[in-house]
C-alpha cells in the first residue's frame, strides 16, 4: 500500500470517528448526566415523594411553567416551602391587582365613550325637536297667509265687482278676481 493511501485511509478513520462522535456524543452525555443526577437525587436531601395528585389546588400553575421535581422536594423542607408558598401567592395577587387594574381602566373607557354617545344623541335630539319646532311654526304661519290671502281675494272681487256695476271698465291686462 502507498504511504498516500495509508494517510487517506487514515484521514477517513478519524473523520468517519469524529462524526460518528459529533452525532452519538449529545445524545450520551445527557443519558449520562440525567442518570448521575437521579443516583444523587437518591442518595441527596428528597427522599422519593409520595403524592396524592387526586386533590388539585384550587390555584394551579400552567402547565410547562412549573418544575415538579423542585417543588415535590420543596414540600418536606417547610422554611423553603412556606417562602416559596408565600412569593407565589404574592405573584398571583400582584397579577389579579394587574388585571383588575386593567379592567377597570377599559371599563372607565367604555363608561366615557357611553356618557359621550349619550351627549351626542341628546345633542342630535334637542336639533331635531327644534327642526320640528321650525317646520310646525312654518306650516302654521304658511296656512294662516293662506287663509289671510283667499279673505284679500274675496274683498277683492268683492269691490272690483262694485266697481263694475258702478261702470269702471278695468284695465285690459289685469286678471280678474272675480274668474277665480
Amino acid at each position: 500500500m502507498n504511504p498516500s493511501q495509508r494517510l487517506l485511509k487514515a484521514a477517513m478513520t478519524v473523520l468517519g470517528l469524529c462524526l460518528a462522535a459529533y452525532i452519538l456524543a449529545p445524545p450520551l452525555y445527557w443519558h449520562i448526566t440525567e442518570g448521575v443526577a437521579a443516583v444523587r437525587r437518591d442518595s441527596f436531601s428528597c427522599p422519593p415523594c409520595l403524592c396524592d395528585c387526586s386533590s388539585y389546588p384550587l390555584l394551579s400553575i400552567p402547565e410547562g411553567s412549573s418544575n415538579n421535581s423542585f417543588t415535590e422536594c420543596m414540600k418536606h423542607d417547610p422554611e423553603v416551602s412556606e417562602d416559596m408558598e408565600r412569593s407565589f401567592t404574592d405573584l398571583l395577587s400582584e397579577e389579579l391587582k394587574l388585571r383588575e387594574a386593567e379592567a377597570q381602566e377599559n371599563q372607565q373607557r367604555a363608561d366615557k365613550a357611553l356618557l359621550e354617545a349619550k351627549k351626542m344623541a341628546s345633542q342630535y335630539q334637542k336639533e331635531a325637536d327644534k327642526c320640528n319646532m321650525g317646520m310646525e311654526t312654518c306650516e302654521e304661519a304658511r296656512e294662516k297667509a293662506e287663509a289671510t290671502l283667499e279673505i284679500q281675494r274675496k274683498l277683492t272681487a268683492m269691490w272690483e265687482f262694485r266697481a263694475r256695476q258702478r261702470g269702471w271698465k278695468g284695465v285690459p291686462h289685469q286678471t280678474s278676481y272675480l274668474n277665480l
